[in-house]
C-alpha cells in the first residue's frame, strides 16, 4: 500500500498565496496528492482578491480559513512549500523544503493578483509532475 504524498502550503497569512496554491492542488491533483496550508501569523478571513481570481479560473476556495502553522502539519508533510514566511517555518529532517518567492497579494486588486496566481498555477502543475510523474 503506497500512502499518497502530502504538500504543505505555508505563508505568513494564509489568506492569499497559500491558499491559491492549495485550491490549485486540490483541483488539479485529482485526489492523489494531501493539500494542506497554514500560516505563520494567519489573518483572519482569506483575501477577497485571491478568492476572485480563484473563481475566475472555477476554483472555489471560499470554504477554506486561515490556520495557524503547527509543528505537527510541518511534520507529518512530505513537502512543504514557503511562500515567505522567512524563519518561521520549522524545518525537519525528511521533509523536502521549496521557497517559491512570489509576490504577495495582501491589500492588491484582482488585476494585481492574476499574475501572482498564473505563476501559482504554473508551480503547482510543475509539483504535480514530479510527485505524481505517471499522471502527466
Amino acid at each position: 500500500m503506497t500512502s499518497k504524498p502530502s504538500v504543505l502550503f505555508v505563508c505568513v497569512h494564509n489568506a492569499g498565496r497559500s491558499q491559491m496554491a492549495a485550491g490549485f492542488l486540490a483541483h488539479l491533483g485529482g485526489g492523489e496528492i494531501e493539500v494542506r496550508s497554514a500560516g505563520s501569523a494567519p489573518a483572519e478571513s482569506l483575501n477577497p482578491a485571491a478568492v476572485a481570481a480563484m473563481e475566475e479560473v472555477g476554483i472555489d476556495i471560499t470554504a477554506q480559513l486561515p490556520k495557524v502553522l503547527t509543528y505537527d502539519a510541518v511534520e507529518t508533510s512530505d513537502v512543504v512549500i514557503t511562500m515567505g514566511c522567512g524563519d518561521t517555518c520549522p524545518v525537519l529532517p525528511g521533509v523536502s523544503y521549496r521557497d517559491w518567492e512570489l509576490e504577495d497579494p495582501a491589500g492588491k486588486g484582482v488585476e494585481a493578483v492574476r499574475p501572482i496566481r498564473d505563476e501559482i498555477r504554473a508551480r503547482v502543475e510543475a509539483l504535480i509532475t514530479e510527485l505524481l510523474p505517471a499522471h502527466g
